[in-house]
Order: structure tokens, then C-alpha cells, then sequence
């Protein structure tokens, strides 16, 4: 039974008649934090059985021991709240959908303290700081700099936890519109390429030879075709870094402005590149039926599809 003492501090008593491991009891007492963020308070010391230390995670605890768990302050991350209009699709209390633009820098990180989503929702909640153990509070999944679109934001750690299972597991189906210079080798299609570090641009990435480098898979489809470019669906079915951006290089139809992996010279004049996270299927914490949640191609991209289209 837990006794709260105070909001940073918890009691407990085991009394069960079959003796268990330390942190998998604490899961059970502890719902609202991970395994691993309870081994680690563990480890620090934050965790008394009968008055001492625990002497590891494993430790086995039998009827009439007392428990006691100290949750410390979440420590300062050095993030600065800062006010930057949102696009919010949906928000309930335990995350939020934001429709992110391009240009803007998901986390903060060298050479991009500031102006980031992650300082925009501080900004907008400032309870999204504190995601216990996180660097990059409430960040789910990644969206690069120049790709617009939807991204979920965690409100608190349960949910942060359910949602990264979801991506995980790969339950969240993604949907991306990409507009591409040429035309993939054929209308629709799978593509099965390893990605991993470029060996010579280590702030590259690039598809690696077979047995190197990490599973990356994606399917496409097209959905209109150009004079000289062409419309694709992406569901990325993996999540690697730069991974429909290097797809569509691989299949010799790199995206339209982008400016690593695509053309030197511009087929249609735009200041970021054509891909935009338009789709997100996702069940939510609590609830058993997926939700569509959708974001309308930015005012930049739409005008590109009707001038192509105009001619």
C-alpha cells in the first residue's frame, strides 16, 4: 500500500508471503516511471530498504520489509522557455500534435540553442521540463530541420514511454508526401536499404552495403507525375535518420531542394526541400483505436504542385 509522505517521497510495505525483486515491485508501486528510471534512482541511492541503501535492482525483498523511494527534482537542463507560435492539431494532457514548420530545429544542439520546438513548447507549458531524465524534454520521435509536418510531444513520462512503444513496435503508421526530381524505377514499390554514418561525411548519413549498418524500410507509391518531377506517398516503416531523404537517392530520384542528397542544380525553385510529414496513425495513451491526425501541405510546397500543375 503506498503512503505518500510528501510529493517527492514514498513509503512502502511489502507484504506479500513470496519474496521479489526490488525493481520489479517498484514498476508495479511506480507506474508513472520506467524500469530503467527506477533502477537508476536505485543505483544513486535514492531507494532505503528497511532504512539502507538497496544494494542493487535484483535485490530480493520478502514480507514486512519497508520500502522508502525519494523522486529528486528534475535537474536544470539549461533550456530556455521561449514564446514561438504553435500549430497545434490536438492536445490532451498527456501529449500534443503540433504541425512543425520548416526551418525549425526539433531539440536544441550545437549551433542550435534557441528557436527550437523543444523551447517553443517550454515556452507554451513549461511542465513539458519535466519529463524525468529526459535532455530533450517531451521529444517522441524527430522531425529534420527542413522537413515540415506532424510531430507528438509527451506531456509527462507514462506517456512518453507508451508513445516511444507505439513508434517502437512500429504501430504508428507514417505518411509523407515527397515531391522527387526524375521518377522512381517504378509507380509504386518497397525499398530495403541499410543506413548508417557516411564513413567520409560523418554529419551525413548514407545506405550501407548489405550486413552494415541499420534495417530501413519504406514503401511508396506515386501519386502524380511531372514533366520532369514527380509526387510520392512515403510510409517510412523504420525510423532512421534521413531515411526517405536517402530512399529516394537510392532509387535515383533524390527530393526536390535538398540540398545533401539531391541535385546541384534546382529543378523548381524553393528554399527547403519537397517533404512534409502529412499523415500520423497513432493510438493514443489510454485509448485502444488509433487516430488519424492530419496536417495540409505549408503555403510554400502547395503553390510548387499548382504552378507544375498550371503547365
Amino acid at each position: 500500500m503506498v503512503n505518500p509522505v510528501s510529493d517527492q517521497v514514498f513509503v512502502y510495505t511489502f507484504d506479500r508471503e513470496t519474496a521479489e525483486r526490488l525493481d520489479k515491485f517498484l514498476v508495479g508501486c511506480l507506474p508513472d516511471f520506467s524500469r530503467a528510471r527506477l533502477q537508476g534512482l536505485i543505483q544513486e541511492g535514492f531507494v532505503l530498504v528497511n532504512g539502507l541503501p538497496a544494494k542493487k535492482s535484483g535485490q530480493m525483498i520478502e514480507a514486512g520489509m519497508q520500502i522508502d523511494v525519494r523522486i529528486p527534482p528534475p535537474l536544470p537542463t539549461g533550456l530556455v522557455a521561449e514564446e514561438i507560435p504553435l500549430d497545434i492539431i490536438f492536445e490532451n494532457d498527456d501529449l500534443m500534435v503540433v504541425n512543425k514548420p520548416a526551418g525549425m530545429v526539433v531539440h536544441p544542439a550545437a549551433g542550435h540553442s534557441s528557436g527550437t520546438l523543444v523551447n517553443a513548447v517550454l515556452g507554451y507549458d513549461p511542465e513539458f521540463g519535466e519529463i524525468s531524465g529526459e535532455e530533450r524534454p517531451g521529444v517522441v520521435h524527430r522531425l529534420d530541420k527542413e522537413t515540415s509536418g506532424l510531430i507528438v510531444m509527451a506531456k509527462n513520462d507514462a506517456a512518453h514511454r507508451w508513445l516511444q512503444d507505439q513508434f517502437r513496435l512500429r504501430k504508428v503508421e507514417k505518411t509523407y508526401l515527397a515531391l522527387v526530381d526524375g521518377a522512381p524505377p517504378t509507380p509504386t514499390g518497397r525499398v530495403e536499404a541499410s543506413i548508417g554514418r557516411d564513413p567520409s561525411h560523418r554529419k551525413r548519413m548514407a545506405v550501407q552495403p548489405p550486413g552494415k549498418g541499420r534495417e530501413a524500410v519504406s514503401e511508396y507509391k506515386t501519386l502524380e507525375s511531372f514533366k520532369s518531377t514527380t509526387l510520392l506517398e512515403f510510409h517510412p516503416l523504420t525510423g532512421r535518420t534521413h531515411q526517405i531523404r536517402l530512399h529516394c537517392a537510392f532509387l535515383e530520384c533524390p527530393i526536390v531542394g535538398d540540398k545533401i542528397y539531391g541535385r546541384k542544380s534546382q529543378s523548381v525553385e524553393l528554399d527547403r526541400h519537397f517533404l512534409h510529414a502529412a499523415r500520423l496513425k497513432i493510438t493514443l495513451p489510454g485509448e485502444k483505436k488509433p487516430r488519424l491526425f492530419e496536417a495540409p501541405l505549408p503555403d510554400e510546397l502547395q503553390a510548387v504542385l499548382d504552378e507544375l500543375r498550371n503547365k
